[in-house]
């Protein structure tokens, strides 16, 4: 994730300042024809906000929202506002169905996989940027939040990332849903984060209540992707370390140094899980299928040993669920049901 430095061009940034956030009342007139959620008077602007050590002003409804990662567009559509998404990138995975059509809508302004640069982001003339990885959010990609301040744009950062792969204090649902409650308001529909938040909950807290006691939990181990050979799993301060904690099992890299932590063969072995969740990622790189996964764990020599590879106790999650976004809570209940599965 790492390119050389895009410098911006008097154009693309003439563009930005020239056009700025308006749209026609026609095209706003159509939005409310189609019952899209769009800016209410329960949102008093300006107002500011702390996101990840830094106040940002919100002094309009965005009407060109550029999302940097595909889990955020998905999040602003299930706000009821994808059709003021002026743009998104880094498409991981396949669009669930559900949301499929206004997401197809959205322009992409990145290549499968990539980020969006900055040059591209300033093309699309957005009054908001939201993004999911801090990495994301650097001169060598979309560019840095306070230089898109400086050019009057606005931007919000999950405080889940606000520094790459850094454990978070106190990372669970309530953070998450905390953040659909923030766009909720930045987008000017409040009354739409409070209440995926409230359906979002009731998912999770379902799923919870039907997990099957055990006299001692079960070992797990996240199994995220592979780097040139080597594993990386999920460790503390991210949202798996909290599902382990709801649902009963003990993460196996919970003394890991960040979230998601690059281990080593001999370390699973040693440490043994009782059960393997793992990362379904259609990203096209080595390993990265849940099935390939269950081929690499039963060929190599050394984890084909471990009863839970023997004993095939997997549990395949989409892997963009194991980041916070709208699917984790979804990633729960089927979580608690192959728990119970197993017995």
């Amino acid at each position: 994730m790492r390119t050389k430095t895009i410098v911006i061009i008097g154009t693309a940034l003439a563009a930005l300042t020239a056009t700025g956030c308006g749209t026609d009342a026609s095209s706003e007139a159509d939005a409310k024809a189609k019952g899209a959620a769009t800016a209410t008077s329960a949102t008093t602007y300006p107002f500011t906000l702390e996101n990840c050590g830094t106040d940002v002003t919100y002094k309009a409804a965005p009407k060109r929202a550029v999302t940097l990662n595909q889990t955020a567009a998905e999040i602003l559509i299930h706000l009821g506002v994808g059709d003021r998404i002026a743009g998104t990138g880094y498409e991981i995975e396949k669009t669930p169905p559900a949301i499929a059509a206004p997401y197809e809508k959205i322009p992409v302004l990145s290549a499968p996989g990539a980020e969006i640069k900055h040059e591209k982001l300033l093309e699309a003339q957005p009054d908001f940027v939201y993004g999911s990885f801090a990495s994301m959010f650097t001169k060598e990609q979309s560019g840095e939040r306070k230089q898109l301040h400086d050019l009057g744009v606005p931007t919000y950062l999950t405080e889940f990332d606000c520094t790459y792969h850094e454990s978070v204090a106190n990372a669970d649902f309530t953070m998450l849903f905390e953040e659909y409650r923030r766009l909720g308001r930045i987008m000017g529909v409040p009354e739409a984060g409070e209440k995926l938040a409230a359906e979002q909950k009731a998912v999770v807290d379902k799923a919870v209540g039907a997990v099957e006691k055990r006299d001692k939990p079960l070992k797990a181990m996240w199994f995220y992707s592979t780097y040139e050979g080597t594993p990386w799993a999920a460790g503390p301060g991210g949202l798996p370390q909290h599902v382990s904690e709801l649902v009963g099992v003990e993460n196996i890299f919970a003394d890991a140094k960040t979230k998601w932590a690059e281990v080593s063969w001999d370390e699973v072995a040693a440490r043994n899980p009782d059960v393997i969740i793992l990362a379904d990622l259609t990203r096209g790189e080595p390993n990265d299928t849940a099935e390939e996964k269950i081929q690499l764990l039963k060929k190599d020599p050394l984890t084909s040993k471990l009863a839970a590879v023997k004993g095939d106790r997997f549990i395949t999650i989409p892997g963009s669920h194991m980041d916070p976004g709208y699917g984790s809570a979804s990633a729960v209940p089927v979580l608690v049901d192959g728990l119970n599965k197993l017995g």
